[in-house]
C-alpha cells in the first residue's frame, strides 16, 4: 500500500450454502469473487482485490468475516459515505458487508487477529432438523452426551501439533492454540459447540466436531480424541463433518496501538499457506 491509498475493513456476513466457499475460483461462485465484483462496481474501480481473515470452505458461514481492501484514498473520500447502502442494492440476498470503515495503521485483517472464534450447531432430534434451520445446523442420528463431549474437549485445549485434525499442504504447520471447545445443549435437541484457536488449519473444525461427536453418542472413549491428538497422523477414523453447521461468528484484534506488532509477530512465527484457512 502507497501514499494514495487507503486500508478500509470490511464486516461481512453470508450464508455459505450456495458458494464454494470464501476464496475466488475460476467459474465457481464464491463469496470473494461477488464480493470484489460489487465493490469494483459500487466504486467505480477497474478492480478491487479482496485480504480476509478466514477463508471460509464451501457450505460454511459467517456472521464475523473481516476483510480488507487497499483503495484509492480519492475513491474512498468522494464515494466511502455511501458504499454500504450502494452494496446492498447490488450484492445477492445470500451475502451482506455489515460495516465498511477505514481501517487503523496497521491492520492486516490477516495476521493481526488475536483469535477467530467459530460456532458448530448440531441436532440430534429423532425427527431431524427443524426446516427452518436446515441451511445451518447438522443433523446427528443419535443422542449425544454433553458432558462426555466436553471431557473430551478438555484434552484437546492448549498448543499442539493438529497434523491428526488437519488436511496437510505442503510446507504449512499445522501447530495451533486451541483456547476454547466447549459444548452447551441451548434446548431439548439443540447443541452449540464454541472453538476457538489463534487461527485454524485445513478441516481442523469439522475434523474436531466428528471426533467429538462419535464420543458423544458412544461410539469412542472420552480419551479417544487426545490419543488420536498424540499420535501426530491424520487419523481416517475421524469424520469430518458437513459444512452446514459451521460458522464464523467472530474475529477478535488487539487494540489499535498494537496491530502492527501482532501482525509482524504472526507473520514471522507462520506465515504459511495455511494460516488463517479454516473449515
Amino acid at each position: 500500500m502507497d501514499e494514495t491509498t487507503v486500508r478500509v475493513r470490511l464486516d461481512v456476513a453470508y450464508d455459505g450454502t450456495d458458494f464454494s466457499g470464501w476464496a475466488a475460483q475460476p467459474g465457481r461462485r464464491t463469496v470473494q469473487g461477488e464480493l470484489e465484483a460489487a465493490l469494483a462496481r459500487v466504486l467505480r474501480l477497474p478492480e478491487v482485490s479482496l485480504t480476509c481473515a478466514g477463508r471460509t470452505d464451501a457450505g460454511v458461514h459467517a456472521r464475523g468475516q473481516v476483510a480488507q481492501a487497499d483503495i484509492p484514498a480519492r475513491t474512498w473520500e468522494s464515494e466511502g459515505e455511501r458504499v454500504l447502502r450502494r452494496l446492498a442494492g447490488v450484492l445477492p440476498k445470500d451475502v451482506r458487508v455489515r460495516a465498511a470503515r477505514l481501517a487503523p495503521p496497521g491492520f492486516d485483517a490477516r495476521f493481526s487477529p488475536l483469535f477467530r472464534r467459530y460456532l458448530y450447531r448440531v441436532s440430534d432430534a429423532p425427527y431431524g432438523v427443524d426446516p427452518l434451520l436446515r441451511r445451518d445446523v447438522l443433523w446427528h442420528r443419535s443422542p449425544l452426551d454433553v458432558d462426555r463431549m466436553n471431557a473430551a474437549a478438555e484434552r484437546l485445549v492448549g498448543e499442539h501439533d493438529f497434523a491428526a485434525f488437519c488436511k496437510r499442504r505442503e510446507g504449512a504447520t499445522t501447530i495451533r492454540e486451541l483456547l476454547r471447545l466447549e459444548w452447551t445443549r441451548v434446548d431439548e435437541h439443540l447443541l452449540h459447540g464454541t472453538i476457538q484457536a489463534d487461527a485454524f488449519c485445513h478441516n481442523m473444525v469439522r475434523a474436531l466436531v466428528g471426533a467429538l461427536l462419535a464420543v458423544g453418542d458412544g461410539r469412542r472413549d472420552a480419551d479417544w480424541p487426545g490419543k488420536v491428538l498424540g499420535a501426530g497422523t491424520r487419523d481416517s477414523s475421524v469424520h469430518v463433518v458437513g459444512p452446514q453447521g459451521l460458522s464464523l461468528e467472530e474475529v477478535r484484534y488487539p487494540a489499535d496501538e498494537e496491530l502492527a506488532v501482532r501482525a509482524s509477530a504472526t507473520r514471522r512465527v507462520r506465515e504459511l499457506p495455511c494460516r488463517g484457512h479454516s473449515d
